[in-house]
């Protein structure tokens, strides 16, 4: 298990849990896996730490003799796509997601263009204890070059299976690495495009915008008659859309539309799909009336894709809008599920609040704050109010507790066909978790 690495990469507040000293050792560590000369390409987000962070990691490279790319501002995916396509040993992305502005992280793919597996991010964290420094002339190189993320335009261009042309469509980019990237796209594939929160802005990532607020876009979607909307994370890696009337379509629901329309052109690896231990039992219950059996992974995308390949699956994802469309990329990426949903949507003739129609049950989510989440999560007091809450649903639903991988947070989920059940079960067990707290 490792220490410094969660759910999705290394991250934490600039200045307290994530330093300079954290940074460089993660890229020295890192150096020590790659051959003398091997390559890796760095990009981050619009956070105004993001600078100071690739410096750090990046000298922590050159030290140990390897060499880095830096492409600049630029989504997740983006360096997935090119650590898996244009030969470099690592990819590393400085980004803190969906998080606020002060908090930052390093995501690190391997040459496969894969999320490393726990093991391995183990293994660079065993690495920190050794600094390695090669001889003078052996140090790795840095350079930037921005002409990367154009290749990145043009495989997101070419995955289009149709043109938008007759869509307006309304994009919140949050502020964060697709701000320039997701409108020129869709711009390009022939939509009208409104843009939202599409600003170079590190002060402003992910505030009250984004795939975090998606009620704001989904306001001016229905005001300015647009026919759907797309709002996307900090570093583009989520996607939550928004259909004409307004209402939010979820990354279980997005996938949910895509498995069907996959399943049509045989597409659909096994007819399965993978969501995640918060996947709604209405999504459950609507796959398997279309003949697609839902597996389940712990949340984080990386284990969605563990479970894709032991089961040689094509489509999975989370309710939080991670989406992996395998054909395409081993990892998330909003633009990408974006550009799908729409082709898919046009191609079905339909609106998309017809297109991505599914009755689910109602969900109550509370997330408090806590000093030691491993701690009260562990605790038999919370343990006995799980099973508690569980037996009152008698089978009709669900309870989901866990701690975040990302934040020091208890992240209470319940699951009922009333919704009033499901909050006053949700009010319980988080009654129980400040009781423990306190």
């Amino acid at each position: 298990m490792a220490v410094f690495f969660g759910t999705d990469g290394l991250r934490g507040v600039v200045g307290n849990d994530l330093n300079y000293d954290i940074a460089f050792k993660c890229g020295n560590s890192l150096s020590q896996l790659i051959s003398c000369g091997g390559k890796v390409v760095i990009g981050r987000d619009t956070r105004v730490t993001g600078s100071y962070l690739v410096s750090a990691i990046s000298s922590g490279l050159t030290a140990g003799g390897a060499h880095v790319v830096d492409i600049g501002i630029a989504p997740t995916a983006c360096i997935a796509y090119l650590t898996k396509n244009k030969g470099f040993d690592y990819g590393i992305v400085i980004t803190a997601s969906h998080n606020p502005k002060e908090y930052n992280g390093i995501k690190i793919f391997s040459t496969r263009g894969e999320k490393l597996l726990d093991k391995e991010e183990g293994a660079i964290e065993r690495g920190f204890i050794h600094p390695l420094q090669v001889p003078a002339l052996k140090v790795g190189q840095y350079r930037q070059d921005k002409t990367y993320v154009k290749d990145y335009i043009n495989f997101l261009f070419n995955s289009a299976s149709c043109c938008l042309s007759g869509y307006k469509i309304a994009i919140d980019a949050s502020n964060g690495a697709s701000f320039d990237i997701a409108p020129k796209l869709f711009k390009k594939l022939g939509a009208k495009v409104i843009r939202f929160s599409c600003k170079n802005d590190g002060n402003k990532i992910n505030d009250n915008c984004g795939a975090l607020h998606p009620q704001h876009l989904a306001e001016k979607v229905v005001k300015l008659g647009c026919d759907m909307g797309f709002a996307f994370d900090g570093d583009a890696d989520r996607l939550i859309a928004v259909n004409e009337k307004g209402e939010i379509v979820d990354g279980d629901m997005v996938i949910t539309a895509l498995a069907k329309t996959f399943k049509s052109h045989g597409e659909l690896a096994f007819h399965g799909v993978v969501g995640t231990s918060q996947t709604n039992m209405g999504i459950e219950n609507h796959l398997a009336e279309n003949g697609i059996k839902l597996y389940r992974a712990d949340v984080g995308d990386k284990y969605v894709a563990e479970i894709m390949d032991k089961n040689n699956l094509s489509l999975g994802g989370e309710q939080s809008g991670h989406v992996i469309i395998k054909k395409f990329l081993p990892t998330g990426d909003g633009i990408l599920t974006a550009v799908a949903l729409a082709c898919a949507c046009k191609e079905s003739k339909k609106p998309l609040s017809e297109f991505c129609h599914v009755e689910l049950y109602p969900q109550a989510h509370i997330n408090i704050e806590v000093v030691d989440k491993l701690r009260i999560l562990n605790s038999e007091k919370l343990m006995s109010a799980i099973t508690d809450a569980q037996q009152e649903l008698a089978g009709l639903g669900r309870v989901l507790v866990r701690a975040s991988g990302t934040e020091p947070k208890i992240r209470i989920m319940v699951e009922s066909e009333k919704l009033e059940t499901a909050e006053c079960l949700a009010k319980f067990l988080a009654s129980v978790v400040v009781e423990l707290e306190t």
